[in-house]
């Protein structure tokens, strides 16, 4: 069994958790969220804990009972507190612009690359180089910084590029002139 499947989850205040047939439904203070069940795994809540158990022992769903277990936490947090995802881009004439649901960004190309924010997540400039992202939802969060990393990811010669913020490059020395 898994080690992070077997973890007792407490419900923070001000949170609410209902399970409704293969639905685990989580409501906080920032939002709602709900998540389905795969089946064979059950999801209990007693005295301001939640429990996730398999029904079956197969190797599947013993990967499937941490899975479960790490989403619902990650829920949990996410109502009550939030999560924030800096990115900073670096290299000259590089920079972000954030214009209602569209985020504009100049990375070097003959164009600028347009991105559509996706509904849930909140992004906020704070300087021409710097951005944060805000959501309820660390799935949804993770997967858009990483499409926006992915418009220019950062390079090991000069460092340029798209990067979270305290990231750390790995740099790599350039040729060296011949004597």
């Amino acid at each position: 069994m898994s080690r992070i499947g077997k973890r007792v989850l407490t419900i923070p205040e001000n949170v609410s958790v209902n399970v409704s047939e293969n639905t685990v439904t989580v409501k906080g203070p920032k939002g709602e969220l709900s998540l389905e069940l795969v089946k064979n795994i059950s999801v209990e809540v007693k005295d301001n804990t939640v429990t996730v158990t398999p029904l079956k022992v197969t190797k599947f769903l013993e990967a499937m009972h941490g899975t479960t277990n790490a989403n619902i936490n990650n829920m949990l947090i996410g109502v009550s507190e939030g999560y924030k995802k800096g990115l900073e881009i670096v290299g000259v004439g590089y920079k972000f612009a954030v214009s209602g649901n569209k985020l504009t960004i100049s990375a070097g190309y003959s164009h600028p690359v347009i991105m559509e924010i996706p509904s849930g997540i909140t992004v906020k400039g704070i300087s021409n180089t710097e951005i944060e992202l805000e959501s309820i939802d660390k799935e949804k969060l993770g997967e858009f910084a990483a499409n926006i990393r992915k418009v220019r990811p950062p390079e090991p010669y000069k460092g340029k590029g798209i990067k979270y913020k305290g990231e750390q490059i790995r740099r790599k020395e350039g040729k060296k002139a011949s004597k």
